[in-house]
């Protein structure tokens, strides 16, 4: 059974709702952004969604752009964000989620990437900018390969449209709680508990929330509608206010704990 699957299922069965925390590969370097992904996985972290650096991160806010840029420039590289899960896979079953854009697959190979993603230890993998209905058009991403595709469901999504990607979902459904870009500056919607009832009643997978998460009263919020909630650009922040700390880690574990402890509070 996938890591991911099968963690949801165990949550489920303690009644609880996952933390699944988004961190860039590398971010400020390879050492220190693989103790980040081991204490946020001993802190109690369900999922770590990994960012691959890359050039140009149209999706992203500025927070997660300048931490790709962190990563690039301390010589991260797709294959070294494969050779920091192997690292991290010696001492932890925490699933991981390859959270990317599709240049540098294409730049890697479609294939040889899902097949060294799968052996390095990735679990699932969400492409931002190739549409769900061009992912099985004989460019290297039809057929079960072991990585999940992980779907992402804005509000403004049409409702046949989200019908179609809900059912379509595996792993489990990445909700935006609003449109634009990543990052904290805006609260999550109002609107979240309607959009979690909606996209539940077509998909076959958990559903977790995302965007605009960046404290404990929030998290928990979320975690009372959603099967999970998702914070990247809060922790990414700590990366970058104590990048230049000989460990970074502590910070962002010490801001994660209260929404981890809030999302499991649920």
């Amino acid at each position: 059974m996938n890591r991911i699957t099968r963690t949801f299922a165990q949550l489920n069965q303690s009644g609880k709702k996952a933390f699944v925390a988004y961190v860039a590969a590398g971010d400020p370097d390879f050492d220190r952004s693989l103790e980040i992904l081991k204490r946020l996985a001993d802190a109690g972290a369900d999922i770590l969604e990994l960012g691959l650096p890359f050039s140009d991160p149209l999706a992203d806010g500025i927070v997660n752009q300048l931490a790709a840029e962190r990563a690039l420039k301390a010589g991260m590289t797709t294959k070294h964000v494969l050779d920091l899960i192997r690292e991290f896979r010696k001492t932890h079953e925490t699933p991981l989620v390859l959270f990317t854009y599709l240049n540098p697959i294409f730049a890697y190979g479609f294939e040889q990437f899902q097949r060294d993603a799968v052996e390095a230890g990735a679990d699932g993998i969400l492409l931002l900018d190739l549409p769900p209905d061009e992912a099985g058009s004989g460019n290297g991403f039809d057929g079960n390969t072991g990585l999940l595709r992980i779907r992402l469901i804005a509000p403004n999504t049409p409702p046949e449209r989200a019908k179609m990607l809900a059912s379509q979902a595996e792993g489990f459904i990445y909700a935006l709680s609003r449109t634009g870009v990543t990052g904290a500056h805006g609260a999550p919607s109002a609107d979240i508990g309607a959009l979690v009832t909606e996209l539940k009643k077509h998909a076959t997978v958990p559903v977790c929330v995302g965007f605009g998460i960046s404290n404990a009263a929030q998290a928990r919020e979320v975690a009372l509608a959603a099967d999970g909630v998702i914070v990247g650009s809060a922790l990414v922040k700590q990366v970058e206010l104590h990048a230049q700390d000989a460990c970074p880690a502590d910070a962002v574990i010490h801001f994660a704990k209260g929404l981890i402890d809030a999302v499991h509070g649920v």
